[in-house]
This record gives structure tokens, C-alpha cells and sequence, in this order.
């Protein structure tokens, strides 16, 4: 066996790298790599944002439909009426 093969990973678990840079160089690869975002424009940000809002009302809007028919077809079922 060679001297490398002491170190390898046993039982299919990943090495952990050892971070000795501390706080200090963590924040600073941050910063780093918040440098490479590809961030969205304004306009970009504000459509996007309408699609969600957008589809979260048509979210609303089928739970919403959804509960009152089951809760016409539990109450016919039932015997409750409406």
C-alpha cells in the first residue's frame, strides 16, 4: 500500500477540506464571489416579481374554488344541505 492510500476517505464518506482561513477569509471569498453574480436588472427583477405574485393569486384563487366544492359535495354527501 502506498502512503496515500492512508488518507483516503473510509466507508464512502467525502473528505472535509480544512478551513484554517477563519472568519476573516470566509467573508472575504464572499465578497469575492457575490463579485461574480450575474445579477437580474431592475425591469428583469420587477417582471419576475409580477409572475410570482401573479401565479400565487391563481394559487389562492384554486385552493380557494377547490375547498367550497368539497365542502359542497362533503355537506350534500353528509346530508347537510348546502
Amino acid at each position: 500500500m502506498s502512503k496515500d492510500s492512508s488518507k483516503a476517505p473510509k466507508g464512502g464518506s467525502v473528505p472535509i477540506p480544512k478551513m484554517n482561513r477563519g472568519v476573516k477569509g470566509f467573508y472575504r471569498d464572499v465578497v469575492r464571489e457575490m463579485k461574480h453574480v450575474n445579477w437580474p436588472t431592475r425591469k428583469e427583477t420587477t417582471r419576475l416579481t409580477g409572475v410570482v405574485l401573479g401565479v400565487c393569486g391563481l394559487i389562492i384563487v384554486y385552493l380557494f374554488a377547490a375547498s367550497k366544492a368539497f365542502e359542497t359535495i362533503i355537506g350534500i354527501v353528509l346530508g347537510g344541505g348546502n
